[in-house]
């Protein structure tokens, strides 16, 4: 599995940005009132930012330790995906919160104090959400093989 690239990520925040701009725009001309990040979600964001980075950490303790320690692959495996899905929902969720705020702003009604910092804090925990899965995701790579294994490797007869 390759990590999660720059562009990848710029990607699902233009198009998170696109949607949370587009979804506002549609409410608001629809009627209805604009959709406006609670609190909640960004606890909850953070909340698994930690659980991810804190599922992460036994992994790279096991890999990096002197002591030679049986990680288990499948454990390993499905940490890493976590943490790449969790890398890639912050990045559409950065994208979302800061087009819900582009739009609070350049409306022509002028929006409540309250809604322009909620959106704020949801695109800001979404930005923790990213960077936690981002570093669980580097607590789930292996180190590069030591220039003696790699040695020795090149050097097993072939059968």
């Amino acid at each position: 599995m390759k990590r999660t690239g720059p562009i990848a990520l710029i990607a699902l925040g233009v198009i998170g940005l696109a949607i949370g701009y587009l979804v506002e725009l549609a409410l608001v001309a629809a009627g209805s009132p604009m959709l406006i990040p609670p609190l909640s979600l960004s606890i909850t964001l953070i909340a698994i930012a930690v659980i991810v980075v804190l599922v992460a950490v036994p992994i790279r303790r096991a890999v990096h330790s002197k002591v030679k320690v049986h990680v288990d692959p499948f454990r390993a495996m499905r940490v890493a995906v976590l943490a790449k899905a969790c890398s890639m929902v912050g990045g559409l969720l950065t994208g979302v919160g800061i087009g819900v705020v582009v739009y609070v702003l350049t409306r022509t009604v002028v929006a409540s104090a309250d809604s322009i910092w909620l959106s704020v804090v949801a695109a800001a925990t979404a930005v923790i959400l990213l960077i936690g899965g981002l570093i669980a995701e580097f607590f789930c790579t292996l180190p590069p093989p030591k220039d003696e294994e790699r040695e020795h490797a090149d050097h097993v007869p072939a059968r």
